[in-house]
């Protein structure tokens, strides 16, 4: 995740793709991220939030 100083590798559950933004929701993990979709199909995630209803309200 960007901003803790060290890359993080996900491993998502679920990925949610609005044109270039995405939500992922990990593996083992309740919270939410949102990042940047590439078409590499990469992602970039810079915000957690606690759960789906929050992250789409950040989009």
């Amino acid at each position: 995740m960007a901003g803790s100083g060290a890359h993080e590798i996900l491993h998502p559950e679920i990925v949610l793709g609005f044109h270039d933004l995405c939500l992922v929701k990990p593996v083992d993990d309740d919270d939410w991220y949102m990042g940047n979709l590439y078409e590499d199909g990469s992602i970039d995630c810079w915000s957690a939030y606690g759960n789906l209803y929050e992250a789409l309200r950040g989009l």
